[in-house]
């Protein structure tokens, strides 16, 4: 089963480091029945971007909530058993946990803001909870993110990514 998994720069450098993702259980995003009951009539690809929409947000969440680390939005594609994985309606209709380790080789590519959105990922990530809140103008801060299409880079382009 593809999930997509939300993380940070930090992560990434964790990730090459052990070769491992993080202690599960862990959030992620997948294709679930919530998710195509909300999304609504679509191919699959559109539901798959859908996940992978709900995770840079809950990559921006991490950014928001965490140190005030490099601002860049990262997305993993992982491969794991469908057993290992449960839905947790508390992420929204794409959340799931990942109940079992993720190693390297499971993770199918690696998909990160570019240098340049640095600025409009710092000005969302401050504007989450106000625009989660219902405020408009801090909503326009997180549309500004539509402008940036997150980058796809292979797994064996991880250690020159983080250069």
């Amino acid at each position: 089963m593809r999930v997509y998994v939300p993380a940070t720069l930090d992560g990434l450098v964790e990730l090459e480091r052990t070769g491992q993702l993080g202690e599960p259980p862990f959030a992620a995003y997948a294709v679930t029945s919530a998710l195509r009951e909300w999304y609504g009539a679509g191919e699959p690809e559109e539901h798959e971007w859908a996940a992978a929409e709900e995770a840079a947000l809950g990559s921006l969440r991490l950014l928001a909530d965490g140190p005030a680390a490099a601002r860049r939005r990262v997305v993993l594609p992982v491969d794991v058993p469908g057993d290992a994985v449960r839905t947790d309606d508390r992420l929204g209709p794409a959340g799931v946990r990942v109940l079992v380790p993720v190693a390297l080789r499971d993770v199918a590519s690696v998909h990160v803001d570019g240098v340049e959105a640095s600025g409009v990922v710092a000005a969302a990530a401050a504007a989450l909870a106000a625009a989660e809140s219902g405020d408009a103008a801090a909503a326009r801060a997180l549309e500004a993110l539509d402008d940036h299409a997150l980058e796809w880079y292979a797994t064996q382009e991880l250690a020159d990514l983080l250069r």
